[in-house]
């Protein structure tokens, strides 16, 4: 019996951390969107690169374009 004397502010320490870690949760918007997750399974996302690639490609874009002008600009120069 005194056992109880122990376990009881424990379970009501663990209750109010439970409902503290809850209130945060909610304030921090992580029930806002609760569909979109489930919906992010079906759809195909296959126009979408990663990021390491979408950044590589960018590079590439500029590095083409930087080129593009230069020679532009050595033509009317001429």
């Amino acid at each position: 019996m005194e056992i109880l004397h122990l376990m009881v502010p424990i379970a009501i320490i663990l209750v109010v951390i439970a409902i503290v870690i809850f209130f945060w949760a909610v304030r921090t918007g992580q029930f806002d969107d609760l569909e979109r997750q489930g919906y992010s399974v079906l759809l195909d996302e296959d126009n979408e690169q990663p990021k390491s690639a979408a950044k590589k490609q960018q590079k590439q874009d500029t590095t083409n374009t930087n080129e593009a002008n230069s020679k532009q600009g050595e033509k009317h120069t001429e």
